[in-house]
């Protein structure tokens, strides 16, 4: 909860004009985000990962035809632009897959899905240096709290189950 409160504090919350459709949109792929590697690795981890990958892509694939038949453009776009979605989606997003699902079998679902919370962070710093966006109070607060919840979420089991000074039951004698 602290990562997903720094993340909102990096883009803002500015509400103003925003749909209950395209806010419950967002939400649910925050769901999906936080039940895909768990589903990942409970149901699909002695599958090859290649043909997971390969599966998952063409049912998102199919699940567009229908959305993209309403949204041709008016012309052809340019082979530039054609050559770069393609680039993208086969290259870039493949291999995002293959190694998000290594992350998850190394260190499991719940630490690798802070990769997810990681990504607004280096986004907006992106657009800060490269796109001349502002930094804001808000966004330094958000990193801070993105880092907090990062580090909170990657402890191992032995250190979130280290009682406290004080709080060892064992160490209470009569």
């Amino acid at each position: 909860m602290i990562g997903l409160v720094g993340v909102a504090a990096i883009v803002g919350l500015n509400l103003e004009g925003a749909g209950v459709l395209p806010l419950s949109e967002v939400a649910l792929v925050a769901v999906c985000y936080a039940v895909g590697p768990v589903i990942l690795q409970r149901y699909l981890a002695d599958l090859p990962a290649l043909g997971v990958i390969s599966a998952s892509l063409a049912l998102i694939a199919l699940a567009y035809v229908p959305i993209s038949l309403f949204s041709l453009p008016s012309e052809m776009p340019p082979w530039s632009a054609i050559w770069s979605v393609l680039g993208l989606a086969v290259v870039y997003t493949a291999i995002a897959f293959v190694l998000f699902f290594a992350l998850i079998a190394e260190v499991g679902p719940v630490r690798a899905t802070v990769i997810t919370y990681v990504n607004p962070a280096v986004a907006a710093l992106l657009g800060v240096a490269i796109l001349d966006e502002h930094f804001t109070v808000g966004m330094a607060a958000g990193f801070a709290l993105v880092l907090v919840g990062s580090a909170l979420a990657t402890r191992s089991r032995a250190q979130r189950e280290e009682p406290g000074p004080g709080l060892d039951p064992a160490a209470d004698t009569v």
